[in-house]
């Protein structure tokens, strides 16, 4: 993901981060925190999230899990509502939230999807919160069918201008043809959506 990003895209290397060897929880929280301080309202924010999670059933939250998670107690999560509330604190021009993990779908709980506007111009120029997950509430292959789809997506695309929806629409029946699940697309409620997208921009 890191070298389609900084090779074919207009992300910059010392830009991209990429935390490998299964990062713990204090790990993860520390990028979102250093996110916060660097992070202006002229920037566009890609997260990638690629891993375990879990859905508490009595609680209705999902999880991610980091390295170091500890299930009987329930200790080291990163709820669904955490990643929320770190976005939230971001001055990002666009957000985009990318996770291949059981359960991610949980993320939408609370807000049913509204169209973008057609327009490019238009979908950068208005504020944008959005996600795209591998599946609803269900559980998520250790082989990802999802991740296989969006990097050959990614990879394959000629256009310039490239928005989430548009890519989202690209991986949504290969992956529901070629795995149980159904990946999600839609805006993440209540941190600044104004309906407008994440764009990929092609580098020329």
């Amino acid at each position: 993901m890191a070298n389609i990003l900084i090779n074919k895209y207009s992300f910059n290397k010392e830009n991209v981060v990429v935390l490998n060897n299964s990062p713990k929880e204090n790990e993860i929280i520390k990028e979102f925190s250093k996110l916060k301080k660097k992070v202006t309202n002229k920037d566009n924010l890609l997260v990638f999230y690629a891993g375990h999670g879990v859905y508490d059933e009595k609680s209705q939250v999902g999880h991610w899990l980091p390295s170091d998670a500890d299930m009987e107690y329930e200790l080291n999560l990163i709820s669904n509502s955490q990643v929320v509330d770190y976005l939230k604190a971001l001055q990002s021009k666009h957000t985009l939230l990318i996770s291949d993990a059981c359960f991610s779908g949980s993320i939408f709980k609370t807000h049913e999807f509204k169209a973008v506007p057609k327009s490019v111009q238009k979908k950068y120029e208005l504020i944008s919160r959005k996600a795209i997950t591998s599946g609803t509430l269900k559980t998520v292959p250790n082989k990802s069918v999802f991740l296989k789809y969006l990097l050959q997506r990614l990879e394959s695309n000629s256009s310039d201008y490239l928005s989430a929806r548009q890519l989202f629409n690209t991986i949504e029946e290969p992956v529901m043809n070629n795995s149980a699940n159904t990946p999600q697309y839609g805006t993440i409620y209540g941190i600044g959506d104004e309906g407008g997208d994440f764009i990929f921009i092609k580098k020329q």
